[in-house]
C-alpha cells in the first residue's frame, strides 16, 4: 500500500469522528484549544488503536482466508463505506451534545473506530508495515477530529452529511481498489 493510498484511507476512516467532532463542536458553542486537543486524542487515539488489534487478529487467520484475502478486504470496506453513506443519507435527526466527559468519549471513539478495526483485519492480509500504518491513520483522526470541533462551532451542521458521504465512497472505492488488484484485473 503506496503512501497516497495510506492518506486516503486515513481520510476516510476519519470521516466518522470528524462528523462526530462537528458535531461536538455545535453543542459545546464556544471552544478552548483543550476541547480540539481531547476530542483529537480520543478519537485519534482509537482509530489507530483498532486497526492495529484488527491487524493480529487477521494475521492470527491469515494463512485459513489467504486465497479469498481480496474478496474479504473489499466486502469489509464496501459494507463500512455503504453503511456510512447510508447513515449519513438517514433523514432521522441527529441530537447535538456537547459533553466530552470521558464515558461519553469512550464511547464515541469506539462506535467511530470500529471500521478501523475491519480495515486492520485487511491490512494482515496486504501484509502492511502495520506500525507507521497506525500511526499514520491515528495522527490524520486527531488533526480531522481537532479541525472539526472547530468547524462545528464555527459552521454548525452544514458539512458533517458531506463529510460521512465522501468517507464511505472513499472506503467503497478502496476496497474496490483491493478486489481488483487480488482478481489481477489492476
Amino acid at each position: 500500500m503506496s503512501l497516497w493510498e495510506l492518506f486516503i484511507l486515513a481520510l476516510g476512516l476519519s470521516m466518522d469522528a470528524f462528523a462526530v467532532s462537528i458535531c461536538k463542536g455545535l453543542g459545546l458553542g464556544k471552544i478552548r484549544p483543550k476541547h480540539m486537543a481531547l476530542a483529537g486524542a480520543w478519537f485519534g487515539g482509537f482509530q489507530a488503536l483498532m486497526p492495529l488489534i484488527g491487524y493480529f487478529l487477521g494475521r492470527f487467520f491469515a494463512e485459513m482466508i489467504t486465497a479469498y484475502d481480496h474478496w474479504i478486504a473489499f466486502g469489509l470496506l464496501a459494507f463500512i463505506g455503504g453503511k456510512m453513506v447510508w447513515e449519513a443519507l438517514d433523514p432521522k435527526e441527529e441530537s447535538v451534545d456537547g459533553a466530552m466527559d470521558g464515558k461519553t468519549m469512550f464511547l464515541l471513539a469506539v462506535a467511530t473506530s470500529i471500521d478501523a478495526l475491519a480495515v486492520g483485519v485487511t491490512f494482515a492480509f496486504l501484509e502492511v508495515n502495520i506500525l507507521p500504518a497506525v500511526l499514520f491513520i491515528g495522527a490524520t483522526t486527531f488533526l480531522c477530529s481537532a479541525a472539526g470541533v472547530k468547524i462545528g462551532s464555527v459552521f454548525g451542521e452544514r458539512y458533517k452529511q458531506k463529510a460521512e458521504i465522501c468517507g464511505g465512497i472513499v472506503l467503497v472505492l478502496i476496497g474496490l481498489k483491493i478486489l481488483l488488484e487480488g482478481l489481477g484485473i489492476l
